[in-house]
């Protein structure tokens, strides 16, 4: 997101007057999110607030504590933190790092980062992190979302993590695959059952083709990033425009019901299409809310 802060708090403060329950930030290419986060939630109270999500690889585990922990402070307890891996491309092709053995990276950095936000002291040495020492922030742990996919990813978050953030992934991937898995991990663990935010383009139109060519051209990274590749795939579906939510008011709303009957706890939605789309789909978003 490109937005200003003064943007983001405007539509923040929208988002809290038509009665939506959270704000979701991503963290692309735009402003930082938990920046403009520490920043919305001084100027609008009374909605939750998160992150859709936060790479891992860019900053030690011991600063995100930080970070989050300041900006719970700030937020009097709303933050949902999302953090994730990102991508190799990104990761390796960007910024030069590593990407060898995600899911080691995934595991020793929660095993730094989780108790930090509990307030605890860190004492965690591992192959490629290490963490050592304590924060002096008063705050409560925010709720921890991991953007899990894989078997091995959504079991880890399961078992350290409140729940999961996904991406282009759609209902019956939840069903059979996302929910189940990171469910049971939980259920192992003795942790209560996990969150799952799910995060889709929304479209209502009058003219479902053209919208879904459109999505098909917007999101048509997503259909080449691994990761969502699979989901896709798990899907059985050819691109990103499959999944994204796109029809009349009625099959929007049934498709929007169809994540919850799937399992999801939380719908992000991210309005595309025309000014006119956006209003309609707004609308119709705002509707359900009730």
């Amino acid at each position: 997101m490109g937005a200003t802060a003064a943007k983001t708090v405007e539509l923040a403060r929208t988002a809290k007057g038509e009665g939506f329950g959270s704000f979701f930030v991503p963290q692309i290419f735009g402003a930082d999110a938990l920046t403009s986060l520490a920043v919305v939630a001084h100027e609008v109270p009374g909605i939750d607030l998160g992150t859709f999500v936060v790479p891992t690889y860019r900053q030690h585990p011991m600063m995100m504590a930080q970070q989050a922990l300041t900006v719970n402070a700030i937020a009097d307890g709303r933050l949902r933190l999302g953090i994730g891996l990102s991508h190799q491309v990104v990761v390796e092709g960007m910024w030069g790092l590593s990407y060898e053995k995600p899911l080691r990276h995934m595991r020793e950095y929660l095993a730094i980062l989780m108790p930090l936000l509990n307030g605890e002291p860190a004492n965690a040495v591992g192959e490629v992190l290490t963490g050592r020492g304590e924060l002096q922030i008063t705050a409560p742990k925010p709720e921890v979302l991991i953007a899990a996919l894989g078997p091995n990813m959504l079991g880890l978050a399961g078992r350290e993590a409140d729940g999961t953030a996904t991406w282009m992934v759609g209902p019956e991937t939840l069903r059979s695959h996302i929910v189940p898995t990171i469910s049971a991990a939980a259920h192992g663990a003795g942790k209560p059952a996990p969150k799952v935010a799910v995060g889709l383009p929304v479209c209502v139109t009058d003219d479902a083709a053209a919208t879904e060519a459109v999505a098909a051209e917007d999101f048509a990274m997503y259909g080449h990033l691994p990761s969502y590749r699979a989901m896709l795939d798990r899907e059985g579906v050819s691109g990103p425009e499959n999944v994204a939510i796109i029809g009349s008011a009625q099959q929007v709303t049934d498709r929007v019901g169809g994540i919850f009957d799937a399992g999801g706890t939380t719908f992000v939605a991210n309005e595309f299409g025309t000014p006119d789309q956006r209003a309609a789909t707004r609308e119709l978003l705002t509707s359900l809310l009730s």
